[in-house]
């Protein structure tokens, strides 16, 4: 098993930090979740004036065997079509991170068909897809391990070497079996709470779904190690994300946690490491049924609600300049002092 020593994040500053963003031009807590997110990319990189600097988002692609169970509405080749979707620019991960200048990487982990040649494809396939976890495990402990530690490669060779914020996509049609029964697991949250529509089940679909991830996770009732549990109903692309995730964290990069697929990839790596917590913004909540819990159990408040739930990293990308406002009040704004502003006066 790769072992990824992830260092806690530093508690020495917290109390200048937090005395610099009360002694702001503002009542204190004025600027609401922004405050608080002011202090923690300060205390991860352990500085008063915290800086952003070329951030990234890697979206991770593979295809699921529980699609053979009619999970999902879409059929398997949507995941490959999307991902040419992606290499021409058309999809909304590509639209956000141009509009805020982030750099994105698109990745194979696991496509089931043949993509072509594309200087910004990154070949990583572990396999054609991962097997139907009704019937057997989707991936062996071997491909699981080997989807980890590259995942953990790319997460250390592909941005560039100053990136210090990281987003995290994905795109496989299945994917939200994968990511429900692995929240079950991992949570003990009932099924019913974890397994919502995916892509646009209707109610006899949904209820088929959870019949179905009810089934798998009755047949593999022993699977409790959180490594085993990842590759007894993860995907490649889950698992190639827990990797880069553990990885960057160990870099200490700001992670930038999207939705309801990328969460249950954390959520994974946080059974393996429980110290990545620290690191991790969690941009939005997900309208998609079992984030909402998820969030919860992680004691995360996400930045946005806006009622998205397509994935691709979309979440990360359009709550990236909620950071950036954050480091600049931070480092920009007045203070009452600087300022010449009196301060509150807490007499009667």
């Amino acid at each position: 098993m790769t072992s990824f020593l992830i260092s806690s994040v530093s508690s020495e500053l917290v109390d200048d930090l937090q005395q610099k963003i009360d002694t702001k031009t503002k009542p204190p807590g004025s600027l609401g979740k922004l405050e608080a997110l002011a202090l923690q990319l300060g205390r991860i990189q352990n500085t008063l004036t915290p800086r952003l600097s070329k951030p990234s988002i890697l979206v991770f692609a593979g295809d699921h065997g529980i699609t053979e169970e009619g999970v999902s509405p879409y059929p398997q080749e949507v995941t490959e079509q999307m991902v040419l979707n992606f290499l021409h620019g058309g999809a909304a991960i590509n639209v956000f991170c141009r509009q805020h200048s982030i750099s994105l990487h698109v990745v194979d982990a696991g496509v089931k068909g043949d993509l072509p040649e594309h200087p910004d494809l990154i070949a990583a396939k572990i396999g054609r897809g991962t097997k139907n976890f009704v019937q057997q495990s989707a991936m062996s402990k071997t491909e699981c391990e080997q989807a980890m530690r590259k995942g953990a490669e790319l997460s250390r060779t592909i941005p560039h070497q100053d990136c210090n914020v990281i987003g995290f996509g994905e795109m496989g049609i299945g994917n939200t079996s994968s990511a429900a029964a692995l929240m079950q697991r991992y949570t003990g949250v009932p099924l019913e709470e974890c397994v919502g529509k995916g892509t646009g089940l209707d109610d006899s679909g949904l209820a088929r779904k959870r019949g179905i991830l009810q089934k798998a996770l009755d047949m593999h009732v022993e699977i409790e190690e959180p490594q085993e549990v990842l590759a007894t109903f993860g995907g490649f692309e889950i698992a190639m994300m827990v990797g880069a995730m553990l990885e960057s964290a160990v870099l200490e990069r700001i992670l930038l946690i999207d939705g309801f697929i990328a969460t249950s990839a954390f959520l994974a790596a946080s059974r393996i490491v429980p110290e990545i917590i620290e690191y991790a913004v969690f941009t939005h909540q997900s309208d998609e049924l079992g984030h909402s819990e998820m969030l919860k159990i992680l004691q995360a408040k996400p930045l946005l609600s806006l009622g998205m739930r397509l994935g691709e990293g979309t979440g990360a990308a359009v709550a990236y300049p909620l950071l950036q406002s954050a480091v600049a009040f931070l480092n920009e704004m007045a203070s009452f002092e600087s300022a010449g502003v009196s301060e509150r006066s807490d007499g009667e």
